[in-house]
C-alpha cells in the first residue's frame, strides 16, 4: 500500500494553520508530519491542535521528522532561505504568496528546486477556487471571445501583520494583498502584464497606530498586457465592512463576473455581514474549497513528478509587477514590467 505524502508546515499562523488542518484530514493522500514555528507559544498551541511535533526550526525539523514536503507560510522575507533549505534536502516546496521580495530571490529559490529535481508550487489559491477556475475554463473555450479588458479587486477586513507595514521587508499591501490579483488578472487573460501605473493613499493608517513610512491602505493600479488588453486591480487593506474578492472579464463577445452580483441600484455592505447583504468574514472563509484544492494539486504533483498548475515562473511574474507598481506609484509615473517570463 503507498504511504501517504507527509508534510512539514512552516509557520503556525493564520495562513499555516489553514493548511495543517487541510493537511491533517482534508486532503486526499496527504498527511500533516510537524509544525514548525520560532514562536514556542504558537507552535505548541498548534501541535496540541493537531497532535504532531513541533520544531522550532526547519533544521531541527529536517533532524527530527520524516515528510515529502513543505508548505512554506513563514513571513515573505524568510521564504528563500526556507526554500532553498526544503529543495536542497529533497523536499518538494510549497510556497505562499508572494513567492520573495525580488527577482533574485525568485530566481534562486527556482534554481534550487530545479536543481534537487523537487516540485515548487506557489500558492496562487484563486486558480484552484471554483468560480474562478469556471471562468478561466470558459475564457479558454472562447465564450465571451477575446478578452480586452479585466478588473480584479481585494479588500482584507484588518490590518496585514506588523511586518509588512514596512515597504522593505513586504514589498508593500500591493504584493502581501494584491499578488493574488496580479496572477489572477495575467492567468485569465493569458498574456504577461507589459506595463502598471499604480496610485495610493493612506486612510487609516495613522488612526490604527501605523508608523511605517510609505504605508498605504488604498491602491489602484492600471495594467497593459502584452497581448494588448488592459485592466485594473485595485486593493483596499483595512476595508473593515468584510473580505471581498472579485473579478470580471470583458470580451469581444460577452462579459464574465466571477463573484456576487446583485441586479439592485444601489447596495450597501458594512462590517462584517450588516448592511442590507451579507459578506465574506474572512480569507479562509471566502476561499476554503480552493485552498483544499492547490493543497491536493500539490501533493498529485508531487507523487506523480508532473508540473504544478502554478509554478515558480508564475510567482516570478506576479512578484516583477509588484515591484514595477511599486516604482510607479512612488516615483509617480508608469513602469515597464521587468523581464516578463513566459506564460506557463
Amino acid at each position: 500500500m503507498k504511504s501517504r505524502f507527509r508534510l512539514a508546515v512552516l509557520g503556525a499562523g493564520r495562513a499555516g494553520m489553514v493548511h495543517a488542518r487541510n493537511a491533517a484530514g482534508s486532503v486526499p493522500g496527504a498527511e500533516l508530519a510537524c509544525v514548525v514555528d520560532a514562536d514556542p507559544v504558537v507552535g505548541h498551541k498548534a501541535g496540541d491542535e493537531l497532535g504532531v511535533d513541533v520544531f522550532p526550526n526547519l533544521e531541527e525539523a529536517l533532524s527530527g521528522a520524516g515528510f515529502d514536503g513543505v508548505v512554506i507560510t513563514a513571513p515573505t522575507f524568510a521564504h528563500p532561505e526556507l526554500a532553498v533549505l526544503a529543495a536542497e534536502a529533497g523536499k518538494h516546496v510549497f510556497c505562499e504568496k508572494p513567492m520573495a521580495l525580488s527577482l533574485a530571490d525568485c530566481d534562486a529559490m527556482a534554481a534550487a528546486a530545479d536543481k534537487a529535481g523537487v516540485v515548487f508550487q506557489v500558492g496562487f489559491v484563486r486558480r484552484f477556487q471554483p468560480e474562478f477556475a469556471e471562468a478561466k475554463a470558459r475564457i479558454e473555450a472562447g465564450e465571451i471571445g477575446t478578452p480586452m479588458v479585466v478588473k480584479s479587486l481585494t479588500r482584507g477586513p484588518g490590518l496585514p501583520p506588523v511586518w509588512a507595514h514596512d515597504l522593505r521587508r513586504s514589498n508593500g499591501m500591493l504584493a502581501e494583498v494584491n499578488s493574488h490579483d496580479f496572477d489572477c488578472v495575467r492567468w485569465l487573460m493569458g498574456s504577461d502584464i507589459e506595463r502598471v501605473y499604480a496610485e495610493t493613499a493612506n486612510f487609516k493608517g495613522a488612526d490604527r497606530g501605523v508608523t511605517a513610512a510609505d504605508f498605504y491602505d488604498n491602491a489602484v493600479v492600471s495594467l497593459r498586457f502584452v497581448a494588448g488588453s488592459i485592466g485594473t486591480i485595485d486593493g483596499t487593506c483595512p476595508a473593515d465592512y468584510g473580505y471581498d474578492a472579485r473579478a470580471e472579464v470583458l470580451g469581444t463577445e460577452g462579459l464574465l463576473v466571477v463573484g456576487d452580483n446583485r441586479a439592485v441600484p444601489v447596495l450597501e455592505i458594512r462590517t462584517r455581514g450588516l448592511g442590507e447583504a451579507p459578506t465574506w468574514s474572512s480569507w479562509p472563509q471566502r476561499f476554503e474549497p480552493g485552498y483544499r484544492a492547490e493543497l491536493a494539486g500539490f501533493v498529485q504533483a508531487a507523487t506523480n513528478g508532473t508540473a504544478p498548475l502554478v509554478g515558480a515562473a508564475d510567482g516570478r511574474a506576479a512578484v516583477a509587477a509588484v515591484i514595477a507598481a511599486n516604482t510607479s506609484w512612488l516615483e509617480g509615473r508608469p513602469v515597464t514590467v521587468a523581464s516578463p517570463a513566459a506564460l506557463r
